[in-house]
């Protein structure tokens, strides 16, 4: 039984990955590749005992945390983007000089996607250049580099990738000791190619087109967008002092937002939240769900758990296997990658903040960016701005591989520092 949920899961995941070829949304064969993997498991344990259902019901509790604060947060940054917002901090960079604007594109991003997501930001940014950058191959580079910096920047930041936001809530990382290993060695990660990038953009200045084509910020923009970042960033303070799961202090910051713009947009009901809410991506919380129930249930079958085994005999060593992880998430969506690792190594083995959970942190997030499809805010610049697989394979990997690595050395330096 436990050979054919593998070979479910193995299907599905295939299936998902060549989801443009298919024509088939991820959301379905993820939900699919669930329900199919659960059933073996209850069939194997035929008919359903007290104990099947409750592991069901219990997983689906954790992972109900992780969507409701994707929701949340989803809501929030919608918010953001519909009131025009974002304009307020992208009219800062008013350099014209390419490799300036580069670094200032590059770190921008990189903060940025620590408090949004790094798929939100990687979209805020490309529209940006857009605008900014008229020659199409430099503006693949500012674009490879977006990617890079929100992927690094999302790495080390507990509400800035899906991957963090799940190890945070399910109790492996906290939010402190996360932000205070990770930040140096993302920044590092992020750094090496930026350099590279920076070198091979010739010197020169941009016709200054500034911002007048933008569309003006709605009415409330400034209150509605420091609101809502000042809501995401508390979202980590609420949980050290209330001990509440994070999706509450997001419900929280959704909550006052939601009365501030019934407030202020008596009759601008475009701008409320209930129309807000037809603009989230639920295929894509619903693809989450579906992929977490799925790897919960390999996880109940025992499967993970060997798995596990056989990668400790053979590696022996927990920082190689985080290394090997990173790589694989180039090619391998982070999220499912992520939830098999928590599964494989139980909380009464490896507790909060152990070396193998920040180390993952980092390497899952940052390794993702080595290949343009290995992460959600590669996907979708590429598709976005064009950019083909081989060219980035060819231009960008190397020095994203190289900083990669660099990253890790600069993390387990910095862990013997702190911890001996």
């Amino acid at each position: 039984m436990n050979i054919l949920m593998v070979l479910i899961f193995v299907s599905g995941y295939i299936a998902i990955a060549l989801e443009n070829k298919l024509k088939v949304n991820k959301a379905a064969m993820a939900l699919l590749v669930a329900v199919f993997c659960w059933g073996f498991n209850f069939i194997e344990n035929f008919p359903p005992d007290e104990a099947s259902l409750h592991n069901l019901i219990e997983h689906l509790g954790e992972i109900s945390q992780v969507i409701f604060f994707l929701m949340g947060a989803m809501t929030i940054v919608e918010l953001i983007d519909s009131h025009g917002g974002f304009k307020i901090i992208t009219d800062f960079i008013m350099t014209r000089d390419k490799r300036k604007l580069l670094w200032a594109i590059s770190i921008f991003t990189f903060f940025l996607s620590s408090v949004l997501d790094n798929l939100t930001t990687s979209i805020v940014m490309v529209s940006l250049l857009r605008r900014l950058i008229p020659d199409r191959d430099d503006r693949m580079i500012f674009a490879s580099m977006v990617i890079i910096a929100a992927n690094a920047g999302g790495a080390w930041s507990p509400i800035g990738d899906v991957t963090t936001t799940m190890l945070w809530i399910g109790g492996q990382v906290t939010a402190g000791k996360l932000m205070k290993l990770l930040i140096i060695p993302s920044l590092v990660s992020l750094l090496i190619p930026l350099l590279y990038c920076s070198l091979s953009i010739k010197q020169g200045t941009y016709p200054d087109s500034s911002h007048s084509t933008d569309s003006p910020a709605q009415h409330g923009a400034k209150r509605v967008f420091f609101l809502g970042i000042g809501s995401l960033i508390f979202v980590p303070i609420f949980r050290a002092v209330t001990n509440l799961p994070p999706f509450m202090g997001v419900f929280l910051g959704l909550g006052i937002m939601w009365v501030l713009t019934d407030l202020i947009h008596q009759k601008r009901d475009h701008l409320k939240v209930p129309m807000i809410l037809t603009r989230i991506d639920f295929s894509s919380i619903l693809f989450f769900l579906g992929i977490l129930l799925a790897v919960a249930a390999l996880e109940t079958a025992g499967i993970l758990g060997s798995l596990a085994l056989r990668m400790d005999n053979y590696f022996y060593n927990k920082d190689i296997i985080a290394t090997v992880l990173g790589l694989l998430s180039a090619v391998i969506d982070n999220v499912p990658l992520t939830a098999a690792t928590m599964g494989m190594y139980p909380l009464s083995s490896f507790p909060a903040d152990s070396k193998l959970w920040e180390m993952i942190a980092y390497c899952v997030g940052t390794g993702g960016s080595i290949l343009i499809i290995g992460s959600a805010a590669g996907v979708v610049v590429m598709g976005m701005e064009k950019i083909s697989f081989g060219w980035y394979l060819k231009k960008i990997s190397l020095p994203v591989l190289i900083g990669y690595l660099l990253g890790i050395g600069f993390f387990l330096m910095i862990y013997h520092v702190i911890y001996g």
